[in-house]
């Protein structure tokens, strides 16, 4: 059976789960059990266990680590050297019977470096800076950062901070807050 994504010769993929149209590079290794979809960039020296779901078009850059329980939705950014965890009490050689999950919504971004801690739940198109610790769940359309990470700003799907109205600078779109939420206005 002929594959249709891209398997660098210098990559150990042990699944068979990966879409069309993905791209494993060099040094990256990848579990039997764990499930790829369509055109994914996996890059150089990472490494991805069997119990992680990564949706259609997810970016992982260099130097990630993805542990037992991670589901990124589709369309996440997952910047280099980003860690993950699923264990809040570890011990050498003692596992849990099920690691906790870490679920990162659609369109979310995770900053280079930052560290997120299991159990939590990233939201859509919600941004985590560079080298910040995740230690709670981080709502839709948020800008979080820092150690650990706090509460900055609301943002635009497009990526933009909103301005005091909640509107968008850049491409105009408008939201509200509803239930300690922001979503977009119709």
């Amino acid at each position: 059976m002929e594959k249709n994504y891209f398997v660098h010769p210098q990559a150990i993929v042990e699944t068979d789960q990966i879409g069309e149209n993905t791209r494993i590079w060099a040094f990256a290794h990848i579990l039997p059990g764990a499930k790829i979809g369509s055109n994914c960039n996996i890059n150089d020296h990472t490494f991805v266990e069997n119990d992680v779901i990564l949706g259609n078009n997810v970016t992982v850059k260099s130097g990630v680590y993805i542990w037992d329980g991670v589901r990124a939705s589709d369309n996440v950014f997952i910047g280099p050297n980003v860690t993950f965890t699923n264990d809040l009490r570890p011990r050498s050689k003692q596992y849990p019977g099920t690691f906790l999950k870490t679920i990162l919504g659609e369109w979310s971004s995770i900053g280079a470096n930052a560290t997120i801690i299991a159990g939590n739940t990233i939201g859509e198109y919600a941004m985590i800076g560079a080298g910040s610790v995740v230690t709670c769940d981080i709502p839709n359309n948020t800008l979080w950062y820092g150690n650990p990470a706090k509460f900055k700003d609301y943002i635009c799907s497009c990526g933009e901070k909103l301005d005091d109205q909640l509107t968008c600078p850049h491409c105009k779109k408008k939201y509200l807050i509803d239930n300690e939420c922001v979503r977009e206005y119709q």
